[in-house]
């Protein structure tokens, strides 16, 4: 006797924790070291060059620090109800994919775009999923989900 399990999208809610990306994190770390060498390698003259690399070096790794010390944001995402960042409703939302890159964008309060990016390191494979099934119709899904255009 086989048993039939119905799962229904219009029920589905789906909890999700961004944080940043480890890997993201390290390309930024990469950054620090390769900017001054590109400065250091090009055509620019060596008294041009070295304050610009010092200047790149910084900024790299300010950069980097910020990133790392991004906020963990909660997005809960329901075909019921609009999309919760940190407690936080949005009617108007855009989910975006790119393979295993998941993009959530939506607009705030005051106009403007804020968007934030799941990385294959901060977002499992079954948690894309739920993401793909809590997503109600409406919310401007990419059409090309999963498959080669």
């Amino acid at each position: 006797m086989s048993k039939q399990h119905r799962s229904s999208s219009a029920s589905a809610t789906c909890r999700l924790e961004w944080r940043p990306s480890r890997l993201i994190a390290a390309w930024l770390q990469l950054l620090v070291v390769l900017s001054p060498l590109c400065l250091l390698a090009c055509g620019l003259s060596r008294w041009l060059a070295w304050p610009l690399a010092v200047v790149a070096m910084l900024h790299a790794v300010r950069e980097a620090q910020r990133y790392r010390r991004l906020p963990v944001q909660v997005v809960v995402v329901s075909a019921e109800l609009p999309l919760q960042v940190d407690g936080q409703a949005f009617d108007r939302w855009r989910l975006h994919w790119r393979g295993s890159l998941a993009f959530v964008a939506w607009r705030d309060a005051r106009g403007r775009r804020q968007a934030l990016a799941f990385w294959p390191d901060t977002l499992s494979m079954q948690q894309r999923r739920e993401l793909r099934l809590a997503t109600p119709a409406g919310a401007g899904i990419s059409p090309a989900v999963g498959m080669a255009t």
